[in-house]
Formats: structure tokens, C-alpha cells, sequence
């Protein structure tokens, strides 16, 4: 089984690929290494990409996603609440009304309403020295990312990219056996809690979050520490490594967004279904609606319509639809109705699975569509995502 791994900025002729503290652990244990977003990185260990889908559907798998950027704010002056509010500037969601312990989906946008990325904000409780947010964006943005919050916080926040420390992703139905057994406090956390837990004899930033559909935490931790934390979380019979293809495969299945495939600086967070992250309070009519890059444009999508949608795809065959392919409304049409940007091989389902944009009017009627592969037109059907259920715990 093959999965494109399609985001992330592949490493250009002579550039020296980046390793996370992880590096030594994946080849360790076997991992074919490819470049990603300028990071050396595990695309799939020896049972293959399969079975690590599998696995984390069923069991847990540990993902490392160390080369993910982790922001730190803190209030030059004040309180955060200042902070909040200049972050409101940048994106659409409700920063303010965050409360310490939880975080929350967010993008930020430019002056067309596009996402210039995706990441999490999240407001740990207050350490020693005092409220702050803590932000997790991509890996090929993190640079971008670091700058606009630089520019658009002088004089509000300190910005921050720690460098120095390490990410993992536990991820399925057995993550909570598993972290609970270290920690009897993690069993307790909700979706999209976060949390500060010792785990083993290393102090962590947990959240009860993640990028396969499924319940699992995602653990920040200094770099010094991964090895032997990684170390400790494969000591637990449930719990195997698994790769960038798995968590490509997984994501598809689980109908989420990857940057740079189904969402970029041409895509709006109402095109691309992701309303739901766009809070009343920032609506038309919300207590502060609008103040964010291309409010104007996503505000008119919101109480109109996109003149195009995110929606799954189900190839009606066997042979998968890659991102890039042209989507048509019949065997002979010359002009696309669609694109698809994201598809493979979906384990779980026993089938090709994709995601893509159609016209706002195919999405609705949804008529049966051929997707031009090589110059054969294959049939396709529009499908309501997710493909497997989200298994978040509420």
C-alpha cells in the first residue's frame, strides 16, 4: 500500500533535512525515512502502513510530530486577556472566551478570507510565571507563522517558538489505558482538555486531542526527555510506532483537513467545512464579529454561500483518486466541476477514499462525477465525511 504524504514542502537539492529528537529511535526500530517539511521523518516502520492504520483504529500507535511548531505567548504587560484580543485580529475564532485548561481550533487568514494555516491555541492553567497561550501550528509554516504573531503582537506579547521542545501523538482507543496507567489524571481529561502531567519522572503538556478521527493525547515535552518518554509509552504492550502514512490515511478516513492539500491561502474556512470553528461571537450579529483578515469575505460566505464545497469523494471502483485529478460531470465533459485534493487507500473502509472542492451546485445535487485519471474517466460518488466516526471523547 502506497499513501501520498502530499503537504509539507519535500526537501530541495542539497538542503540538510532537520531530525527531531526521535531520529535515532525511528531508525532504531526500522523506519523508512523521507523528507518533509524540511525534517528527516518516519513514513512507515517494517509492518507497513496497513497495519499501523489498523493498529490505531484498534489499539494505540505513537506518532512523533516534533518537527510541528509549538508557540509560547505571554503578556508583555497586563493580563492575557490583552493577548487574546490581539489574536482575535489574526484569526476567527473566540480566543477571549477560552478558559485556562482547554484549547481550541483556529486558522489564520489573510485579506481574501484565505488560510494561511491551521493550528491549535491552547491556554494552559497559569504556571509560575503567570497566563499564557501556547500555539501549535504546521511544520512548513511554522517560520510564516512565528513572524505574523511577532508583527501583530509588538508590545502585547512575547512570541516564542520553543525549539527545544519535543511532540508525540498517542492516538486510539486504548490512548487512555495507556496514559493512565502513567497517570491516573489523564483518564479524566475530555476532548480538547489540556492538562500539565508527569509522566514517569518527565513534566508534560497534555491535550486530549488528535489528527486520526480517533480519542488519543498529544504530549509536549522537553526534546531532552522524547527518547526515554517514547521509550516508556512502547513499554505498554498496546502500543506500537506508527508513521506520517498512517497518519495521511488515517486523517483522509477521518475527513480532516491537511495544509497545503485541502486547505491553503486560495481556501476559505466556509469552502473548506470548517464553520464549525468560527464561534457566534464572531458572526454577523456576534459580540465581536468580524476584526480578522477577509472577515468581509467569510462573513458573506457564512449568511450566503462559497461558490464551492469541500466534500468526500467515494471512487465507485477500486483504483484510487489522487489529489490533483479533475472531477467532471460526465465520461465526455471538457470543463471540471471539481478537484480532488486528497485520496488513497482508506484501511478501515476496505476502499478508496478522497476529499476535493465542487461547485457549490454539484455539492448540493450531488450527481454522479468522473474523475479523469490518466485520461480515463472513473466514477465517483459525493459522500457525506467522515468516512470512519470521530471516537473523541466528550
Amino acid at each position: 500500500m502506497t499513501v501520498a504524504v502530499s503537504a509539507g514542502m519535500p526537501a530541495q537539492s542539497g538542503e540538510v533535512l532537520k531530525r527531531t529528537p526521535l531520529h535515532a529511535l525511528h531508525l532504531e526500530r526500522g523506519a523508512k525515512m523521507a523528507p518533509f517539511a524540511g525534517y528527516d521523518m518516519p513514513i512507515q516502520y517494517p509492518p507497513g502502513i496497513l497495519k499501523e492504520h489498523l493498529h490505531t483504529r484498534a489499539s494505540a500507535s505513537l506518532f512523533d510530530v516534533s518537527h510541528m511548531g509549538q508557540v509560547l505567548l505571554r503578556p508583555v504587560s497586563g493580563d492575557l486577556a490583552d493577548v487574546a484580543t490581539a489574536l482575535e485580529k489574526l484569526v476567527p475564532v473566540d480566543v477571549c472566551a477560552l478558559p485556562p485548561g482547554r484549547q481550541r481550533y483556529a486558522m489564520f487568514t489573510n485579506a481574501q478570507g484565505g488560510i494561511l494555516d491551521d493550528l491549535m491555541i491552547g491556554r494552559p492553567v497559569a504556571d509560575d510565571d503567570g497566563d499564557h497561550f501556547m500555539l501549535v501550528v504546521n511544520a512548513s509554516r511554522k517560520i510564516e507563522d512565528t513572524a505574523l504573531l511577532t508583527a501583530a503582537l509588538a508590545g502585547v506579547a512575547t512570541v516564542e517558538r520553543c525549539d527545544d521542545l519535543a511532540l508525540v501523538a498517542l492516538q486510539g482507543p486504548r490512548a487512555a489505558d495507556v496514559l493512565t496507567s502513567l497517570n491516573g489524571d489523564a483518564g479524566s481529561m475530555r476532548f480538547m482538555d489540556l492538562r500539565r502531567l508527569r509522566i514517569g519522572d518527565v513534566d508534560c503538556l497534555v491535550t486530549r486531542s488528535g489528527y486520526t478521527g480517533e480519542d488519543g493525547f498529544e504530549i509536549s515535552m522537553p526534546a531532552a526527555a522524547a527518547d526515554s518518554l517514547a521509550r516508556l509509552l512502547l513499554d505498554h504492550p498496546a502500543v506500537q510506532l506508527a508513521g506520517l502514512g498512517a497518519r495521511d490515511s488515517l486523517r483522509l478516513e477521518a475527513g480532516l483537513c491537511l495544509y497545503g492539500s485541502d486547505i491553503d491561502e486560495t481556501t476559505t474556512p466556509v469552502e473548506a467545512g470548517l464553520t464549525f470553528a468560527i464561534q457566534k461571537s464572531r458572526r454577523t450579529g456576534g459580540s465581536r464579529a468580524g476584526g480578522f483578515p477577509g472577515a468581509d469575505v467569510v462573513l458573506r460566505q457564512l449568511d450566503e454561500s462559497p461558490r464551492r464545497r469541500r466534500v468526500g469523494l467515494k471512487p465507485l471502483g477500486r483504483a484510487p483518486v489522487r489529489g490533483g485529478v479533475q472531477l467532471y460531470a460526465d465520461e465526455t465533459a471538457t470543463t471540471p466541476v471539481g478537484t480532488v485534493t486528497s485520496g488513497g487507500f482508506g484501511p478501515s473502509v476496505d476502499a478508496p477514499v478522497a476529499m476535493g472542492y465542487v461547485d457549490a451546485g454539484v455539492a448540493l445535487s450531488r450527481p454522479p462525477l468522473y474523475a479523469d485519471v490518466r485520461g480515463r474517466r472513473l466514477p465517483v460518488a459525493i459522500v457525506d465525511l467522515p468516512f470512519t466516526p470521530h471516537r473523541y471523547r466528550r
